[in-house]
């Protein structure tokens, strides 16, 4: 009769836990993506959630800061389940990259690796990336919004406001249906420019 050693136990017992999220995954990947310019992708949170409930305790993701200096920084995900390796993910982010960069590229960056390491161990649909990823690399590729925001910036009056409006209009409609993400974080940089311009009294014509 053939021995199992302890070694190939634990090995098992670890595949059969990643099979199992796997399979978990598959489950809900369809119903849970989102689809960015034709193509579906999960979120972070979706491969995240997933893992922690089917593995619990048993999966560790450990983060490791690679880089970092005044201009990016770059964070490095390994996955241990039951203390066994058995994936990676790497992302960079750049700090001027966006307006959330700006104040938390270290966060996204991290976040960015945990969905890449997730998709390494099978949490994937067939795209790698993450619906988080997709998004902020199509954002910081769309000079016609950030120029957009800079232009509602400067905005003085409430009719320079309307024709903002009028002007910008079309493209975030399009926006809306086609990354719907993005979209997302295009209305919370929207409105806080809008508040701020309303506290100056701008948009009322109370401006002094």
């Amino acid at each position: 009769m053939e021995t199992i050693t302890t070694k190939e136990v634990i090995l098992k017992s670890i595949n059969d836990k990643l099979i199992s999220a796997i399979s978990e995954f598959k489950k809900i990947a369809n119903d849970t993506a989102i689809k960015i310019h034709g193509k579906d992708y999960n979120l972070v949170s979706t491969r995240l959630g997933i893992a922690r409930r089917v593995l619990g305790s048993s999966l560790d993701l450990r983060s490791t800061i690679i880089f970092q200096d005044d201009k990016k920084v770059i964070v490095q995900c390994d996955a241990f389940i039951d203390d066994k390796h058995v994936g990676s993910g790497l992302a960079e982010e750049n700090r001027s990259a966006s307006f959330i960069n700006k104040t938390s590229a270290l966060e996204v960056a991290e976040s960015s690796a945990w969905g890449r390491c997730l998709a390494c161990l099978g949490l994937s649909n067939d795209n790698l990336a993450s619906a988080e990823e997709v998004t902020v690399a199509i954002e910081q590729q769309d000079k016609q919004l950030q120029t957009a925001l800079q232009e509602l910036e400067k905005v003085s009056h409430p009719g320079n406001y309307s024709a903002w409006i009028t002007k910008h209009k079309p493209m975030f409609e399009k926006l809306k249906v086609s990354n719907p993400l993005s979209y997302q974080k295009f209305q919370e940089r929207f409105t806080e420019l809008k508040t701020n311009l309303e506290t100056k009294g701008v948009l009322n014509g109370t401006r002094k």
